[in-house]
């Protein structure tokens, strides 16, 4: 008899966290474990704010697939598009090949994208902190700029390659120009024709609040700190539109820049799209067990869910953020068990644990369980959360002795030139126009089978 066949997309926090606990729930000979990512790591989003400024090496923020997954074959590529009527998934490898994975249970986790909305040139001239090539681009370009400035006699040239602008006042955001902040202000000291002065970030965000959810008190701590730093916070104020070496904002300023960071919220995997179910905004409904309404055998969480919030009750969605993502994960694998052996499935509900904000050095503001942090309190906090969220022990290892060395050591100026001759956009880095038409889908599945049906039956041994 056949193993039922689950299907995971996705290998970030709530797909991994899935398979490790279906690997330790369902035995070999119970069914057949197969997950797609393009990476061969999960990746701990958290920390690329510390990866893009040097403070940890991008190893330390990639927990290799294989050292969780024993029993789980791991398929190279991305999902371009699903066929929930046929339980078909278009797989794009990593070598350009495209094949059909069928299944009997699908769990969907292909996370998030970075939202873009229609402000033009920010498709063409702004990067986002979503994977870790953004990141070491990001930490090569800002070095390029404080190394082409210096070199230059040109005082105007030299003003648009030392200002820097990042859109999104929430954790990604704060944290990004927080920690690239320090980065640039430290570099002084190794760049003689350079005056900190020069050197200007600014953030900007359309929301009235700079991350409001941390409440009034944490949140003016925090704005407290970055201005304190030198950053020109702008609140209810974007991007009206950004060239090679311009970013205007709706307030009418125009700043000379070379460098847009655009962390301005995540929308849903553009995945999520293909499959023509209902979503809120975006994101796909689910029940409280995290399966989706009229589609046989599919489960679906993380960023791309709309997990209902049964803690906080009404219509309340559970928030993108990294805890509710692992907890699901294992929600969804008891309830796949379930599923598998004809038992009762189990709604999913975690109370938050807290926010934490890392801003460098000793500076955080953090709110563990309500209670609010700040200074070098709220640090060891946000740090310890960290290192508890890593998946290994040799990930924490990395992590801890990297703050430690660069405690001590500080911060190296070097360009790597990985991503030199990579056009910088969101759309090359998060490959979000990869996705197929239903139209398309159905083309590939229907020439899937007609394959299958037309290749020569293997002869019968004697």
């Amino acid at each position: 008899m056949q193993r039922p066949r689950i299907l995971i997309i996705g290998g970030g926090f709530a797909g991994m966290e899935c398979a490790h606990k279906l690997e330790r729930t369902l035995k070999a000979q119970d069914a057949e474990l197969r997950l797609i990512s393009p990476q061969d790591h999960q990746l701990y989003l958290p920390l690329l704010p510390h990866v893009a400024s040097g403070v940890l090496t991008p190893q330390s923020v990639a927990v290799p697939l294989r050292r969780m997954l024993r029993r789980t074959a791991i398929v190279p590529g991305g999902a371009i598009g699903v066929d929930p009527h046929a339980k078909a998934v278009i797989v794009r490898k990593i070598n350009g090949e495209e094949v059909v994975e069928r299944y009997d249970y699908l769990v969907l986790t292909p996370g998030s994208v970075t939202r873009q909305f229609d402000i033009p040139g920010v498709d063409r001239h702004a990067v986002g902190v979503k994977t870790l090539a953004e990141a070491a681009w990001i930490r090569d370009h800002v070095i390029s700029q404080l190394d082409l400035a210096s070199a230059s006699s040109d005082r105007a040239e030299r003003e648009a390659r030392l200002q820097f602008v990042v859109v999104g006042g929430g954790y990604a955001g704060t944290e990004t120009a927080a920690y690239l902040q320090r980065l640039t202000s430290a570099a002084v000291k190794r760049y003689p024709g350079l005056d900190a002065s020069q050197i200007k970030w600014h953030l900007v965000d359309v929301a009235p609040k700079l991350m409001p959810e941390l409440g009034d008190r944490l949140g003016e701590k925090a704005l407290a700190i970055v201005q304190r730093r030198g950053i020109e916070v702008s609140l209810g104020v974007t991007v009206d539109k950004a060239t090679e070496d311009t970013v205007t904002l709706t307030d009418g300023r125009t700043l000379p820049c070379h460098t847009l960071i655009w962390t301005a919220g995540v929308a849903p995997s553009p995945l999520i799209a293909t499959l023509g179910a209902e979503t809120n905004r975006g994101r796909l409904v689910v029940d409280p067990e995290l399966t989706v309404p009229g589609l046989d055998g599919v489960f679906a969480l993380g960023d791309a869910a709309a997990v209902p919030d049964l803690v906080k009750g009404g219509d309340a969605i559970c928030p993108p953020t990294a805890q509710h993502a692992m907890r699901q994960g294992w929600a969804a694998a008891k309830n796949v068990t379930a599923a598998l052996r004809g038992a009762p499935l189990t709604p999913y509900r975690h109370k938050d644990m807290g926010l934490v904000v890392d801003l460098g050095g000793i500076q955080a503001v953090s709110k563990p369980l309500g209670v609010q942090l700040t200074g070098l309190p709220a640090q060891v906090v946000a740090r310890g959360y960290h290192l508890g969220a890593l998946r290994t022990v040799t990930a924490r290892f990395r992590t801890a002795a990297n703050w430690g060395l660069n405690a001590l050591a500080g911060d190296d100026y070097v360009r790597t030139g990985f991503q030199t001759q990579r056009p910088a956009t969101l759309k090359d880095f998060e490959m979000t126009d990869v996705y197929l038409s239903p139209e398309e889908i159905h083309a590939r599945v229907s020439a899937e089978v007609a394959g299958r049906s037309m290749a020569p039956e293997k002869p019968l041994l004697p």
